[in-house]
């Protein structure tokens, strides 16, 4: 095992500046390719291509001055953490909903009665006793003047703050990767997907055998074609598309078939490479169910049911509480399978047995328990602060943190996912045995701020980066110990600079005309969806508790019978995701992937299976070079014109 080398770090730490500029960029203002919300960013595998580019060509010149692959996937990790933070995984929720609030609350909209009074003054930008669209909010949306200073200081306390709940959630992140690592990584030995590619394509910097496999580079050439002629396109509309999305509801027009939910068949050639490298029950489980999903669906509407939305996700609500139930079930599942690590761990926690060996791990077993203490009640604690009640703010963290994170994570870790997404949030267990209203105007609005913030959209979460990052380190060898050192200064160095750029973009560009997800949308949601409540005009639904129950009831009798029935194919980790967003857009890369690796099985078997493995891996390199090269196009260019990928 290796430590990690200064040029490394150094080199990593330029990377992540570029990759922050790169990102924002290229999502807020180009806004046509998201390169940096997955969970395995194309800007990192783009870069990482340039990176061994350049290494190959030095190693030529002065072979001592190449890097080496351990050194090569130190920057790498470096690289993820910079692309979540800068997308999805922190500044693109953060910022906007400290001032959105603010500008879109008009007297017309109610929002200025109903949660100003109930905004801390710390945790935002403006006075919440003043009137609505405040200078400050006014210019972040609209822009300022040519030559006039943005307000940096009127930021600058509320950041701060808000500072303290970022860092004590991420170290409960930091804290349950080292508490899940060695169980998933060396008992449970789970594939990571997602750290199959980088790890291919650095030990090719030794072996070669990845880049000169011409299955490789056969896969690579399948989505590059696709992407160039659609992004060709986009500029000569004379030059037909291929389609790479198809809507299937249009087939769908009559009535009880008309009600089932969204459903298209999005082609990613990325997505059918990773699931290639997945267990094929797992494969079955995870289309089979969303496709169940569907026909209960058409079920529930011949029999008179109202198909009404979950609050805020887009599958239907009785769907939704099954999941939750699944989630809660899921998490026990999982526990139950760790029992003998957990017994280990709080034995080292307790009595600091010698013989429990956990100098290996990147942090301590004792630190990284009371570590995830410190963070779950630092957390719990500021939301308190921030206007919860106490119980609330347990919910709300213990929810987010120890079900719903851990869940994603697993999906990541076993099921290759590159999207993270839930159908719920923590407020909806409120719902299984009251109405939202009674929480108060109080709560709701300081839960807004920590939904929109946190579990509304989980894509970019960090804690399947530093799993991820801790299985590639393994991988060349790193010093799991040394990876902390990685994570932290790759993590610091990226909310600074991401902080300065998602500031001085919008107050510059003005954020109406920039990505409207980020900016009028997605901050307002929670908001807007807690109106109701805030008013007093909810109920208690009965749905709630009794679609829960039952998605409990299933997801046990799915985890019993997989623990005990060998060969039993259905994957309880599928039906807990089977109505996200996530698998809306990957049940079909997934089917196509589960047909074609039973044929390989079937009549290869598994040497024809390990021989496929880089034409799948070069299809997702190819996709995700795309995205990269037609993001730098258009942000050259300045012209709107790439090609749609097929992971919205």
């Amino acid at each position: 095992m290796r430590g990690i080398s200064v040029r490394a770090i150094l080199i990593g730490l330029v990377m992540v500046v570029a990759v922050c500029a790169i990102v924002s960029w290229a999502e807020l203002v180009v806004a046509q390719i998201q390169i940096g919300f997955l969970q395995l960013p194309p800007v990192a595998i783009g870069l990482l291509v340039l990176i061994l580019g350049g290494n190959a060509l030095m190693r030529h010149i002065a072979r001592r001055a190449a890097l080496t692959p351990p050194e090569i996937m130190t920057i790498y990790c470096m690289m993820i953490l910079a692309a979540m933070i800068s997308s999805r995984g922190l500044m693109e929720k953060w910022l906007p909903t400290l001032v959105a609030v603010n500008y879109y609350g008009s007297p017309e909209s109610g929002w200025q009665r109903l949660f100003f009074p109930h905004i801390k003054k710390w945790l935002v930008p403006f006075n919440p006793h003043g009137a609505d669209k405040q200078d400050i909010a006014k210019w972040f949306y609209e822009g300022l003047h040519h030559g006039e200073p943005i307000p940096w200081q009127l930021w600058v306390y509320p950041l701060a703050c808000w500072l303290i709940l970022i860092a004590f959630i991420f170290l409960g992140f930091l804290c349950l990767a080292a508490l899940l690592r060695r169980q998933w990584v060396e008992n449970e030995r789970l594939t990571f997907p997602l750290a199959q590619l980088p790890l291919e394509m650095a030990r090719s910097e030794t072996s070669g055998p990845f880049f000169r496999n011409y299955l490789t580079w056969f896969g690579f050439a399948i989505p590059a074609i696709v992407f160039t002629i659609n992004g060709i396109s986009q500029m000569y509309p004379s030059v037909p598309a291929l389609t790479t999305q198809h809507h299937l509801n249009q087939y769908f027009k009559i009535r009880p078939w008309s009600d089932m939910d969204y459903t298209v068949a999005f082609v990613s050639f990325a997505a059918i490479g990773f699931s290639y490298l997945l267990p094929s029950d797992l494969l079955f489980s995870l289309w089979f169910f969303f496709a169940l999903s569907r026909i209960e669906d058409v079920i529930a509407s011949a029999f008179g049911m109202q198909m009404d939305g979950m609050p805020l996700y887009p599958t239907h609500l009785y769907k939704g509480y099954q999941v939750m139930g699944a989630y809660v079930i899921l998490v026990g599942y999982l526990l139950r399978m760790m029992w003998p690590h957990l017994r280990l761990v709080w034995r080292k926690v307790v009595t600091n047995d010698p013989e429990i060996d956990d100098s290996r791990e990147f942090i301590p077993y004792r630190v990284a328990f009371w570590g995830l203490i410190i963070a779950v009640v630092g957390s719990v604690t500021w939301c308190y602060m921030a206007g919860m009640s106490l119980w609330v703010a347990v919910l709300e963290v213990t929810v987010y943190l120890l079900i719903v994170c851990v869940v994603m994570a697993r999906s990541v870790a076993e099921g290759g996912l590159i999207m993270t997404e839930s159908s719920f949030r923590p407020v909806n267990f409120v719902t299984l045995v009251t109405n939202k209203a009674a929480l108060g105007p109080q709560n709701l609005t300081a839960m807004a701020f920590f939904d929109t913030v946190f579990p509304r959209d989980l894509r970019g979460l960090l804690l399947t980066g530093f799993l991820d990052g801790l299985r590639i380190g393994d991988g060349v060898r790193i010093r799991r110990r040394s990876m902390l050192g990685v994570f932290l200064i790759a993590m610091v160095l990226a909310i600074v600079v991401a902080v300065v750029i998602h500031l001085w973009i919008p107050y510059r560009q003005g954020g109406v005309t920039l990505y409207s997800y980020v900016y009028p949308q997605h901050p307002t949601w929670n908001f807007q969806d807690n109106i109701a409540a805030a008013r007093g005009e909810t109920f208690f639904d009965w749905r709630a508790p009794t679609f829960f129950v039952i998605g409990c009831a299933f997801t046990l009798f799915l985890a019993t019978m997989r623990a005990h029935f060998y060969g039993w194919p259905f994957h309880p980790l599928g039906y807990a995701l089977s109505s996200s967003w996530t698998m809306i857009v990957f049940w079909f890369p997934i089917f196509i992937a589960w047909m074609v690796k039973t044929l390989i099985l079937r009549y290869g078997g598994m040497k024809l299976y390990v021989r496929a493995r880089p034409l799948f891996l070069g299809l997702v390199l190819g996709e995700f070079t795309a995205a990269v090269l037609w993001t730098v196009f258009a942000m050259i260019t300045r012209l709107p014109v790439s090609p749609t990928m097929p992971w919205p």
